[in-house]
């Protein structure tokens, strides 16, 4: 009866539709783009991308419509000298549900100041990972690096489920970084281009001397913000072992991109939890994020007293 039943529910399954990934919104902005361009071509590339985003399967995982990854793209384009050719930035935002509750925590809150890519209206936007550079290094840039984060957002999404659960979606987007399109004007995909692109993202999060960074990643969401619900205290004292993991880390490898990318967008969530805290715990949070979160260092010791 069971395997019966097995075979039915396989021979029937594809009747269902399987969900995307993604629940993305993307938004192009062109107030610094010169007035004589047609307009209308930056509705259609914003159309392009959302429809780039939420209609690919970017996974053979099934996904529930709820389970979808809520994300924001804010592109904002710039024109140069040449017909078609825009350099732009790219404010990547992503959230992940927290258990029993309404609140979406940040995962990832990046801006990457990087993008050249060539763009014409209807212009279709194809993306092939064994083919990534394609015929025209600038015309396949955008969809590069959209896909880039796309597969990015779905291993963060994961590895904070399961223990390395992101594994093989940093090594996708590792894939685009090694074959990516190279030209004039293209930049953030190799390590000479600074020290915060997207080369540095795929190689600390793939990076053996950096597997402590997965298991914070994993403790804080798993072990500390999905428990909160049930026992605030324990879930407190979790993630304050997540911020002690992360000291340590970042002491161990300072300066890394994957320490500073972790706190981005994050200092908010942090205060708010732990000014719940006793008096010896909020204190310890305090010394520990003002260390490895410098920027927002004054907003602890400020809040957390």
């Amino acid at each position: 009866m069971y395997k019966r039943l097995l075979i039915i529910c396989i021979s029937l399954s594809p009747l269902f539709p399987q969900a995307q990934e993604l629940r993305a919104k993307v938004t192009v902005s062109a107030t610094r783009v010169a007035n004589n361009v047609n307009r209308n071509t930056f509705q259609t590339l914003q159309t392009a991308l959302n429809n780039f985003l939420n209609n690919r399967k970017w996974t053979s995982d099934v996904y529930e419509t709820n389970e979808r990854i809520e994300c924001n793209f804010f592109l904002n384009l710039e024109s140069t000298s040449e017909l078609n050719v825009y350099t732009a930035s790219l404010m990547i935002q992503a959230a992940r549900p927290v258990f029993n509750t309404n609140y979406l925590s940040p995962i990832i809150n990046f801006r990457d100041e990087n993008i050249t890519f060539k763009y014409q209206e209807f212009q279709q936007l194809e993306f092939n990972e064994n083919r990534v550079s394609g015929n025209d290094p600038l015309v396949s840039n955008l969809p590069a690096v959209f896909a880039y984060y796309a597969y990015m957002i779905i291993g963060f999404d994961g590895m904070s489920f399961s223990s390395h659960g992101g594994d093989v979606f940093f090594q996708k987007a590792q894939n685009i970084v090694n074959n990516a399109p190279d030209g004039r004007n293209i930049s953030g995909w190799k390590p000479f281009d600074g020290i915060r692109n997207r080369y540095w993202l795929a190689e600390n999060l793939l990076n053996s001397r950096y597997t402590l960074m997965q298991d914070i990643y994993y403790n804080y969401y798993r072990k500390g913000m999905d428990k909160l619900y049930e026992d605030e205290n324990l879930a407190r004292a979790e993630l304050l072992k997540a911020l002690e993991q992360l000291d340590k880390f970042n002491t161990e490898n300072p300066n890394t991109m994957i320490n500073q990318f972790f706190f981005q967008g994050k200092s908010t969530e942090l205060i708010k939890i732990f000014s719940k805290a006793s008096l010896a715990d909020k204190s310890k949070a305090s010394d520990i994020l003002s260390r490895v979160d410098v920027t927002n260092a004054g907003k602890y010791k400020a809040e957390l007293k």
